[in-house]
């Protein structure tokens, strides 16, 4: 019976614990990202290294659909990637104009992802909330490298 229990609280706690992984604020609207970068060419320098990471909404060739603050990429090791919305996932709207524009954008502060408007710190690793209010983390895109490739999409 004991055994029957553990496995119970297990099984719950798995449960919960995948929910919160990929959930995402219900105000922020869902944008369609689909890019294709080539991360080792020397438009995107500073991904051609490990630990490297950029933003893509400042590269020539690069359409950042409407919707989208801007997506920050990030060069896990030599085949993994990461990449984020720059939208702050908690409180997108706190530091906009009243007719939403002029907004304040996700940036990088290595090995940090910082809202500069309410100061919350999510890791560059998986996108978690680290230090601040909020429950969500940092909107995170699929990614997909061939080697040669990186394709950057939901």
């Amino acid at each position: 019976m004991k055994i029957i229990k553990i496995l119970g609280v297990a099984v719950v706690l798995t449960f919960f614990a995948g929910c919160n992984k990929h959930y995402q604020n219900p105000d922020i609207p869902i944008v369609d990202i689909d890019i294709t970068i080539d991360p080792n060419s020397t438009v995107f320098l500073e991904l051609n290294t490990p630990g490297g990471w950029c933003y893509l909404n400042n590269k020539p060739g690069v359409y950042i659909p409407v919707g989208s603050r801007g997506v920050i990429v990030y060069r896990q090791d030599m085949y993994t990637f990461k990449a984020y919305e720059r939208t702050p996932p908690n409180d997108p709207y706190k530091c906009c104009k009243s007719d939403h524009t002029g907004c304040s954008k996700l940036t990088v502060d290595y090995p940090m992802i910082v809202d500069s408007c309410t100061g919350n710190t999510y890791s560059i690793l998986d996108g978690s909330l680290i230090e601040g209010d909020g429950v969500y983390p940092v909107i995170q895109y699929k990614t997909h490298y061939n080697g040669n490739l990186l394709r950057i999409y939901n």
